[in-house]
């Protein structure tokens, strides 16, 4: 259910190609990506390029992340993940909602996996957390994205949101982890379903 909400968020973000200031956007939930992600990594881009796909009919952006800190899978060292979009000669290719990498950056990244192809970043814009390192203080926060909510209805999306609150990182390591087990433990407390039994006629 988790994973069928994410993909009809980033369904809405795809559709909603007029650019505007304020959009109405389906929010997504913390909880519910942390679930449906195959994988959640903490590191830093370390590469950003872009390639033709699909016969050279697409353009994808591959960007590789130097891996710091894992919270959900097993994916260490240099991940390279897909990004669909991106920049080839004077050939530029746009999908709303999706993000932008640049290298020395630092974020989390949500992951959504279909083997053999490379991973690929959840709910677009939704599995991307931004860090922020303050150089005076050493102090490192999280941003949230934008379509991050607890509320369950449409929400609109502006510029310079107040009510998008930066936390700590340890504080958001503390909520993914939190979420991680709570889902296991839901997981493991669901009544396994009852085996009917056949009739025999005689």
């Amino acid at each position: 259910m988790g994973h069928n909400r994410i993909l009809l968020v980033a369904a809405v973000v795809v559709a909603l190609a007029p650019a505007v200031r304020a959009t109405v956007l389906l929010p997504g939930d913390l909880g519910e990506i942390a679930r449906g992600a195959a994988a959640i990594v903490h590191g830093t881009v370390v590469d950003v390029r872009t390639e033709w796909v699909d016969g050279r009919r697409r353009v994808e952006t591959i960007v590789t992340l130097e891996v710091s800190e894992t919270f959900k899978g097993d994916m260490t060292g240099r991940v390279s993940v897909k990004v669909p979009g991106g920049v080839m000669g004077r050939y530029r290719s746009v999908t709303i909602g999706a993000p932008s990498f640049r290298p020395g950056e630092e974020v989390v990244l949500f992951l959504g996996a279909r083997p053999p192809a490379l991973p690929y970043v959840l709910g677009l814009g939704q599995g991307v957390f931004r860090v922020r390192r303050d150089a005076r203080t050493g102090q490192t926060t999280v941003m949230p994205p934008a379509l991050l909510a607890d509320s369950r209805e449409a929400v609109t999306v502006q510029r310079g949101d107040p009510s998008r609150r930066a936390v700590s990182l340890s504080e958001f390591s503390a909520t993914v982890r939190s979420a991680l087990s709570t889902g296991a433990r839901e997981r493991r407390q669901a009544p396994e379903p009852r085996a009917i039994k056949g009739v025999t006629h005689q």
